[in-house]
Order: structure tokens, then C-alpha cells, then sequence
């Protein structure tokens, strides 16, 4: 049996993707490292907590010794790193705190995987999971690529951009089988509600204001995020050593337009008058360093492995939507912070 190593696996992205490899690959031994940050959520994966092929760890991605305590136990196969403060506000209150998990982390679990694979290279695969904001930002015309020069605003890309960079210093100098991906704005269920679609979703569901950076003209490129984990799936699996493959939805949306629409199908799923949640809406003032544009130009994962977005928006939000609100005591939980508890319920105090 293989064993795959998933860090930030109790994550937003993270769940969706240890729940896909957890069923789609029952001779996958997957080990789930998490830290259980706010963003970490155990609540999130009680679909496979039993599963014979499925376990979880608690613990540090910058605990070295842990790591190396994990690589002897399971002598991991593929790792598959989610673990990252990824919240762009926070970053600009905590920098330290991205530049640890993000930056720190990162390098300390490539030294791990380096010292531990360094006689048996062949057949393994150290998977990084990276976001388009290293790209900097667009004007209203042109796409990211995998060649366009990195660019980061906000402190949370700039660490990202760090962590990129180390992961092809380890390929270059090391000879580690690397693959790394940079995606669009991911939207779908157990997203935590401090980004735009799940925090709009739960203040509209509880008649909140709904707070607009700015004028709202900032544009996104929105990819659901099972998309997502199934293209993570087919470049760990097809995708070339040493590549990078953008991942995109091929959804551009300004952020006013998006959470127009989302008051237009809350309202009807609800049974509310057609406008009454846009009335909610208010203007905040802009984010410092808030990138104009993203938009992934994906044709070359496209090309070379045959894969593209399956739903539209419009599907995959109202798909969303009826997520959340068929799930009212997770986003409560969630919002309470009531979820943390779920660990010690499950595994007893640390």
C-alpha cells in the first residue's frame, strides 16, 4: 500500500482533496497533518474519519522532528502540500505568522522529504499547492501564465512566492520530484466565512451587512473547488517532475457583480422579494495592495492532460449555496468556533 502524505488536509481545499484520494484510491494508505488552526476543521471530513486507509495527525509542519517521525513510520510515497495561511487580510495584520507557516514550513517539510528520499527518488512525487496572487496583478486585458514573472503584493502571496521559489531551489539543487500548481479563487462547501462567497453567503442568510472593498470592481477568475482537487489529481498522478500547472475556472467575476448574484439566488432559494438582500450591500474602504485582476490562462494543463472546469458559476454558487444552507449547524459551529471542539471530542485533550 502507498502512503500519501496530506498537510492542511482538515482544510477547505485540503478536506476535498483527502476526501477524494480517501475513496478514489482505497490502496492509498492517506495520512492527514493538520494543525487545526481556525481554518482547520476535523468536522469537515466526518464523511472518512473511519475509513480503513484514511488517518490523522495533529501536529506542525515546522516540527522537524514530528515530520521525520511520520516519514519513518509511513515511508511516504507522495506528499501533497496544503498546509498555508492563506487569508490575504490577515497577512497584512500578522505577516510573521505567513512567513512562518508558509515560508518556514514549507522549507523545514522539503528538508524533511530531501533527507528521507535521498537514496529512492524514483517513483516519488512532493506536490505543491500554490495560488495565482504570486502573479501580481492585471489590467483589464491579458492572463497569467506559467511563465509570466512572479509579482506579489500582499505579504500572504509574497510567502507563497517564497515557498514556490524553494520548492524548484530543492528540484534544481536536490533533484527532488517536484510538481507545483497555482490556482484561481477556489468557492464550494466547508469554505471557512471569512472569504468573500462564504461570508457573503452567511451575512445574507442572516440579513448582515455585505462589505465591499472599495467599488467592487475587483476581478477574480472563481474555480469550485472539487474542480480543483480533480485536477490536483490528474498532475500528481500525469503531470511532468519539475513542472508548473495553472489551474483555472475561466469564471471572471468583478466582486459587486459576484455578490449581486449571490443576493439574487439566496432571495429566490429563500423565498425572499427579488432585491431585498442587495439592499444589504456597503461599501468599505479598499484593502491596501488589493491586485485589480486575476485570470488563469489554463490551456496548458488542458493540453497536456486533457483537463477543464466542469461546472459554469452560476451552477457551481447556486450548487454552493444550497451547501451552506442545508448545513446551517456547521456554519454555525464554524462561526461560534463551537467546531473546536470536535478534535477533543474525537481524540481526547493533547
Amino acid at each position: 500500500m502507498k502512503s500519501v502524505l496530506i498537510t492542511g488536509g482538515a482544510g477547505f481545499i485540503g478536506s476535498h482533496l483527502t476526501r477524494l484520494f480517501v475513496t478514489k484510491y482505497p490502496e492509498y494508505h492517506i495520512v492527514n497533518l493538520d494543525k487545526l488552526t481556525y481554518a482547520g476543521n476535523l468536522e469537515n471530513l466526518r464523511d472518512i474519519e473511519t475509513a480503513p486507509n484514511y488517518s490523522f495527525v495533529k501536529g506542525d509542519i515546522c516540527d522537524a522532528e514530528l515530520l521525520s517521525s511520520l516519514f519513518d513510520q509511513y515511508d511516504f510515497t507522495g506528499v501533497l502540500h496544503c498546509a498555508a495561511e492563506s487569508h490575504v487580510d490577515r497577512s497584512i495584520t500578522d505577516p510573521l505568522a505567513f512567513v512562518r507557516t508558509n515560508v518556514m514550513g514549507t522549507v523545514t517539510l522539503l528538508h524533511t522529504v530531501k533527507d528521507k528520499w535521498k537514496d529512492k527518488m524514483e517513483g516519488r512525487i512532493f506536490y505543491h499547492i500554490s495560488t495565482d496572487e504570486v502573479y501580481g496583478t492585471l489590467g483589464d486585458e491579458g492572463f497569467f501564465t506559467e511563465e509570466t514573472a512572479y509579482d506579489p503584493r500582499s505579504p500572504y502571496s509574497a510567502s507563497k512566492a517564497s515557498s514556490d521559489h524553494f520548492v524548484r531551489a530543492f528540484y534544481h539543487t536536490y533533484h527532488l520530484p517536484v510538481k507545483i500548481s497555482n490556482c484561481s479563487n477556489n468557492y464550494g462547501p466547508y469554505h471557512f466565512p471569512e472569504k468573500l462567497i462564504p461570508l457573503c453567503i452567511h451575512n445574507i442568510i442572516n440579513n448582515k451587512p455585505l462589505p465591499i472593498y472599495g467599488k467592487g470592481e475587483n476581478v477574480r477568475d472563481w474555480l469550485f473547488v472539487v474542480d480543483h482537487v480533480r485536477a490536483i489529481d490528474t498532475i500528481f498522478h500525469q503531470g511532468k517532475i519539475g513542472e508548473t500547472y495553472n489551474i483555472g475556472g475561466h469564471n471572471e467575476w468583478t466582486n459587486i457583480a459576484l455578490v449581486k448574484e449571490l443576493c439574487v439566488q439566496i432571495d429566490a432559494k429563500l423565498g425572499r422579494a427579488p432585491g431585498t438582500s442587495e439592499q444589504l450591500i456597503t461599501y468599505v474602504k479598499d484593502r491596501a495592495g488589493h491586485d485589480l485582476r486575476y485570470a488563469i490562462d489554463a490551456t496548458k494543463l488542458k493540453d497536456e492532460l486533457d483537463w477543464m472546469p466542469s461546472l459554469q458559476f452560476e451552477e457551481g454558487l447556486s450548487k454552493t449555496i444550497d451547501w451552506y444552507l442545508a448545513n446551517t449547524a456547521w456554519l454555525e459551529n464554524v462561526t461560534s468556533g463551537a467546531y473546536r471542539e470536535y478534535y477533543e471530542d474525537m481524540y481526547g485533550k493533547a
